[in-house]
């Protein structure tokens, strides 16, 4: 099993539109920056053990659509309600899951097809629920990451991409002004405002560490199945995040993003977590789960024994990442006379994206490092937590390095040897350091499926519980 690219994603999810006419439907959500279809899947809701009236049990759920059609639709017509099983839908909950937010982590679209698939054979998660699955939020960075199936980090990083914050489309929210938001982010809010989902769920990866899961609001009980399903796949769970330091933690690898005041509100984010469209849910009284799954694990990130020194720890990894930018930072001086348009411009039109992220990327390293040393790192911490931090500022250095040798390289750039040479180095170093051991993209996928299914089951179970379901 590969990782598809958004072409292979829209003919898939064509496909299983025209098998499923009546209970599924592909439609247009938007466009992108380069004018491509961002396509949002829709399963229909089926009706609720019970209930009565029409798509109750007395009355079939109706087919999808408005216009009361299955298929492929056109583009989104905003004051539509699609995907909820007929036309009186009114108390029909919604659930929208979102992938390829980020270029580089391309298991969600995979997850999303495996995910529809799924509830059409097994439609207990359907009952008064419509399923819809965003398939690739930033269909056009994820052309510019070129990775189906990577044998190793290198591989993975020959042709790395990853957007700078503000062209990433759950982040820009919270690094640009309302009018300057791009398309991508646009489609999807203007989805969560139509849908109103009572779970929004992000699919993300990381290349090298454990799985983990990020919450707007608590969901009560998701830790024991999402810490089963990571130990019957053989996944770490990650323990201390360094996404979310300092958070509450209900259970290992959850972590509730903090409300606004409390000290760990930004602990180690460069951007605000609450302006981005996680948050954008709560208008409607949702929440947003955030699924992490690793390319490769590492036990290191699971180890939930002291750290001796953790301040000393975090010192000694903020030193090494101001070293190892500094050596991206030399490189890209040295390709910088030829970054302005014209005749000496970069032929690769791939060159000024990827420049746009090294500079953002290289720019955001010292603060991150101030964060390390400052008065706010912690005197105590797990084994876990350092490891995920260590993980962390090798990252960062290694994406730059990545996308500015793949814009001297194409330009045939002096500097091209000795940046290759420094890349082939960190990531064989990177994966010694953490016993870098490969999860089948069929693995990641049940994983992240099992964990979406779990945290609407547990949502629903604790709204039942309180009447609010």
């Amino acid at each position: 099993m590969c990782y598809p690219t958004p072409q292979e994603l829209g003919l898939a999810a064509r496909a299983l539109a025209d098998e499923h006419p009546g209970e599924v439907r592909l439609r247009q959500a938007g466009t992108s920056r380069a004018g491509q279809p961002i396509w949002v899947l829709s399963v229909a809701a089926t009706a609720e053990p019970g209930a009565d009236g029409p798509g109750g049990a007395n009355s079939p759920a109706g087919p999808l659509g408005t216009n009361g059609t299955g298929g492929t639709g056109g583009p989104l017509d905003p004051g539509a309600t699609l995907g909820t099983g007929g036309p009186a839908l009114g108390d029909a909950r919604n659930v929208l899951v979102v992938a390829g937010a980020h270029a580089n982590e391309p298991v969600g679209g995979a997850t999303a097809l495996s995910l529809a698939r799924r509830i059409l054979r097994a439609p207990a998660p359907r009952a008064g629920c419509g399923w819809h699955f965003l398939l690739c939020a930033d269909p056009d960075g994820a052309d510019l990451h070129r990775t189906p199936r990577p044998y190793s980090l290198l591989d993975y990083h020959r042709y790395f991409y990853r957007p700078p914050g503000p062209e990433q489309p759950e982040w820009a929210p919270s690094l640009l002004p309302a009018d300057l938001l791009p398309p991508e982010t646009l489609a999807l809010t203007a989805l969560i405002d139509e849908l109103r989902p009572v779970l929004q769920v992000s699919l993300h990866a990381t290349d090298l560490g454990g799985s983990w899961v990020q919450l707007t609001r608590d969901i009560p009980g998701l830790a024991e199945p999402f810490g089963k399903s990571a130990a019957e796949l053989r996944i770490p769970v990650e323990n201390g995040a360094s996404d979310a330091a300092g958070w509450p933690s209900p259970g290992p690898g959850i972590f509730v993003i903090p409300q606004p005041g409390s000290e760990a509100a930004g602990a180690f984010h460069p951007e605000d977590t609450r302006l981005s469209t996680w948050y954008h849910a709560h208008r409607y009284a949702g929440t947003t789960a955030i699924v992490e799954v690793p390319m490769w694990a590492s036990d290191l990130v699971d180890d939930p024994t002291p750290h001796p020194d953790p301040r000393g720890a975090l010192r000694m990894l903020a030193g090494r990442l101001t070293a190892d930018a500094s050596l991206v930072g030399a490189a890209r001086e040295r390709a910088r006379s030829r970054d302005r348009p014209g005749p000496g411009a970069y032929e690769d039109p791939a060159a000024a994206p990827l420049l746009r992220a090294v500079d953002w990327t290289l720019a955001l390293i010292p603060r991150i490092t101030a964060e390390w040393t400052g008065t706010g790192a912690p005197a105590e911490a797990t084994a876990a937590y350092i490891a995920s931090i260590d993980a962390f500022g090798r990252r960062l250095s290694l994406r730059a390095a990545a996308m500015l040798l793949r814009v001297l390289r194409a330009e045939g750039h002096p500097a091209a040897p000795g940046l290759d040479r420094l890349v082939t180095g960190w990531c064989e170093e990177f994966a010694a350091r953490f016993g870098a051991r490969w999860i089948p993209v069929a693995t990641q996928v049940e994983h992240q499926s099992r964990t979406v299914l779990a945290a609407y089951e547990k949502l629903v179970a604790a709204g039942r519980s309180t009447g609010r379901a």
